[in-house]
């Protein structure tokens, strides 16, 4: 509500108190917010967004917000199912290396990953783009790469915002975030079924941080080792900084199918913030509990070069990263061995690498 407006005169007496006046006009974009930027960024990228359209999308790109035909014949009881996060300071990362380019996939597939662990399979996606001042490459990189990784999984990119503020966001630092809408039968909603002792846990292995445990991983290597990011360290054949930005796994394409044709999974846990310690008792029974087998995978080396610099305990680094586990599938122990072999078929590593054990809501890894 605005309470009072004050006419030229008071103004200009205002701005005589607290200096001189301005000698030209003030305008948006000399207040560091550049407008037509940001339409010509959006612009370079409206093919690659169209690209993720399907027919259920009704309007997109260009209206105060997405239309989107719910038609799900196929489905007895459709539930809708939402998850949103962000990329958190693996863009400070980016920064450093000057490689945007795989921000915009791991938002997408962090999402899609989350939905999965409910059954779903994405409709579509919005995003939020947040920066001190738009540089237009920047955000046509992360943008492709949302457009791409919406594509792999039959998403689209229904709508976004994209945010320019100075003085809020640090210069030449960005904000990547989105949210993913999708659906599931509520007959094949997970967790389901009765899990039993002796039922096996299934690790699908990660390819580096995802888009978590950055803050401690900069400390450790960028801080208390002295490394850079154009590092290159042996055993990891590529830079420090190549090593981190490497984009957040999707496992929809390999995980879904099986849902669909097999009630002996259980309970999917996507291995985020927390670890194997925190995600995997959000989809376990009260009483039940989870043993990993640590030996049953080696680490990605950016997680052995994170913990030999920082002296990180062990406990620390199963709770701040995934260590290379990037899903958990808990199913049927007859089935497990059938299950990790269609998982590799289908191009993850896969093996099992724990059991379901009597006792309380937790994991325990030895």
């Amino acid at each position: 509500m605005t309470w009072f407006s004050p006419g030229p005169q008071h103004e200009k007496a205002i701005l005589r108190h607290n200096g001189s006046m301005p000698d030209e006009p003030l305008t948006y974009r000399s207040a560091g917010v550049n407008i037509d930027e940001a339409q010509r960024a959006l612009r370079s990228v409206v093919g690659a967004i169209q690209s993720t359209y399907s027919d259920q999308v009704v309007a997109g790109v260009g209206g105060f917000g997405g239309l989107f035909r719910c038609e799900f014949g196929e489905m007895q009881k459709p539930v809708l199912v939402s998850s949103i996060d962000g990329v958190g300071t693996k863009t400070k990362v980016a920064a450093m290396v000057g490689d945007y380019s795989g921000l915009g996939m791991d938002i997408v597939n962090h999402c899609v990953n989350d939905i999965l662990c409910q059954g779903a399979r994405p409709l579509f996606f919005l995003d939020y783009f947040g920066c001190s001042r738009l540089q237009g490459l920047q955000f046509e990189d992360v943008v492709r790469g949302m457009a791409t990784a919406c594509a792999e999984v039959g998403a689209a990119l229904i709508g976004g915002e994209t945010a320019e503020m100075p003085g809020v966001y640090v210069e030449d630092e960005i904000d990547v975030v989105g949210s993913v809408v999708g659906v599931v039968d509520l007959e094949k909603k997970l967790p389901r079924g009765k899990m039993q002792p002796g039922d096996a846990v299934i690790g699908i292995a990660s390819n580096g941080l995802h888009t978590n445990g950055y803050s401690l991983a900069r400390r450790s290597l960028l801080e208390v080792g002295g490394l850079s990011v154009r590092d290159e360290v042996a055993g990891l054949g590529v830079t420090i900084g190549e090593a981190l930005l490497k984009p957040h796994k999707c496992y929809f394409n390999a995980v879904y199918p099986l849902l669909q044709e097999t009630e002996g999974i259980f309970a999917v846990a996507h291995i985020t913030g927390g670890g194997l310690y925190d995600n995997i008792p959000r989809v376990l029974p009260s009483d039940v509990r989870v043993v990993i087998e640590r030996r049953s995978w080696t680490p990605l080396p950016i997680f052995q070069l994170i913990q030999q610099t920082g002296n990180i305990p062990d406990a620390e680094m199963f709770r701040a990263f995934n260590m290379g586990i990037g899903m958990v599938l808990v199913v049927d122990r007859m089935l497990a061995p059938a299950l990790v072999q269609r998982l590799n078929e289908a191009g993850e590593s896969a093996a099992v690498i724990g059991e379901v054990q009597s006792g309380s809501n937790d994991v325990q890894i030895v």
